[in-house]
C-alpha cells in the first residue's frame, strides 16, 4: 500500500512538474541560431521580408537569425525542405501565396500544407503590380490589351518565380479575361525577372510591390496598374487592374510557418514576435513605404485561411483548365 501511495505520489509530482518544464523550456527559446528558408533568390518579396524579421529578431532575442535562400520548382524545394526539418522552432520557412495555395492544386508535391506544417503568422499582403518594359508602347492595361491583341502572340509574359506561380497564375487570368495571348518566360525568381524587363528582354509581367515599385520611381520601368481590390494611396492615381478587368484580384500573401510538431507554446511565441515587429513604427513605414501592408494572424487564423483558400484556388485552377508541365 505504501508502495502504490509512493508511486502515486511520484507520478502526481511529474505531473506537476510537466508544465514548468515546458514553459522553461519554451522561456528559454530560442537558445542557438534561428533559420528562416525563403524559397526563392535573394532580392524578392519574400527574402526582404525574411531579413526584416530576422534583423528584428536577433536584436529582441540577442540569437542570430539566418535567412537561407533555397530556389527552385517554383519554391517547392525550399518549402519540402522546411516541412522535412526538425519540429524545435530553430528552422522556419518564409513562404508566399504560390507555395502556400496555388501548388497544391497544380503539382503532386512531398509535403501536404496543411498536414506538415504549423502555421506561425501571416506576415503581409503585397499586391501585384501590372508592369512593362519602357520599350512597350503601352501607358494603361486597355492599352496593354490593345497592343497584346495586335501582336498576336508576339508579346512576352515574365513568369516570376516559374511557371504555376502567382505572378504566372496572374498573367493567365489576365490574359484569359482579356482575351489576349502571350508567350510566358518562367524565372527562378521575381529579380532576375524584374532584371530582364528592366533591359526589355521579356514585355510585361506582375511582380510583388516590395521589388519592384523602386524601379518605377526610378523611371526604368513602366506601372500600368495595382492587383489590389482598390487604389493605394502610395501610388498616386495609379489605376487597378479591375477598374478595366472587373473584378480581378491578385497578390502575395506572406506566411511564416514551422515544421508540424513544433511545440504549440513555440509557435506562439514567434507569432508574438512577429506581431510585434510588424508593427513597430519602422517597420510599418518601410512597409507602407514600399507598398506593403502589415498583415499577422494568429496560428489559427492562419490556419483557417489556408484551409479556405487552398480549395478555392484549386476551383480556379481547375475552371480555368490550368496546368504546368
Amino acid at each position: 500500500m505504501f508502495k502504490l501511495i509512493t508511486g502515486g505520489l511520484s507520478a502526481l509530482c511529474f505531473g506537476l512538474a510537466m508544465p514548468a518544464m515546458a514553459q522553461s523550456s519554451t522561456s528559454a527559446y530560442p537558445s542557438k541560431a534561428i533559420k528562416i528558408i525563403v524559397p526563392f533568390p535573394a532580392g524578392g518579396t519574400s527574402d526582404v521580408l525574411a531579413r526584416l524579421l530576422g534583423q528584428k529578431m536577433t536584436e529582441a532575442w540577442g540569437q542570430s537569425v539566418v535567412v537561407e535562400n533555397r530556389p527552385g520548382s517554383s519554391g517547392n524545394l525550399g518549402a519540402d525542405a522546411g516541412a522535412k526539418s526538425s519540429p524545435d522552432g530553430y528552422t522556419l520557412v518564409l513562404m508566399d501565396v504560390g507555395n502556400l495555395v496555388i501548388s497544391p492544386a497544380l503539382y503532386k508535391l512531398p509535403f501536404n500544407v496543411l498536414t506538415d506544417f504549423a502555421p506561425v503568422a501571416m506576415v503581409g499582403y503585397s499586391p501585384h503590380l501590372l508592369l512593362v518594359s519602357t520599350k512597350v508602347p503601352a501607358n494603361s492595361t486597355s492599352e496593354l490589351v490593345a497592343y497584346a491583341k495586335a501582336q498576336n502572340g508576339k508579346v512576352n509574359f515574365a513568369a516570376a518565380a516559374g511557371m504555376g506561380s502567382a505572378a504566372h497564375l496572374a498573367g493567365v487570368i489576365f490574359a484569359q479575361r482579356s482575351g489576349i495571348k502571350w508567350g510566358y518566360v518562367p524565372y527562378k525568381g521575381g529579380a532576375q525577372a524584374i532584371t530582364d524587363l528592366i533591359g526589355g528582354q521579356v514585355d510585361v509581367t506582375f511582380n510583388g510591390m516590395v521589388a519592384s515599385y523602386p524601379h518605377v520611381k526610378s523611371g526604368k520601368l513602366k506601372l500600368l496598374a495595382v492587383s489590389s481590390a482598390k487604389r493605394n494611396t502610395q501610388l498616386g492615381d495609379t489605376p487597378t487592374v479591375g477598374e478595366t478587368l472587373p473584378g480581378f484580384l491578385t497578390g502575395s500573401w506572406q506566411g511564416l510557418l514551422a515544421p508540424a510538431g513544433t511545440p504549440k507554446a513555440i509557435v506562439d511565441k514567434l507569432n508574438a514576435e512577429v506581431a510585434r515587429i510588424v508593427a513597430l513604427p519602422d517597420i510599418k513605414e518601410r512597409l507602407v513605404v514600399l507598398g506593403a501592408e502589415p498583415n499577422n494572424m494568429s496560428p489559427d487564423q492562419f490556419s483557417n485561411w489556408l484551409k479556405t483558400e487552398i480549395p478555392a484556388m484549386a476551383k480556379i485552377v481547375k475552371d480555368e483548365k490550368i496546368t504546368v508541365d
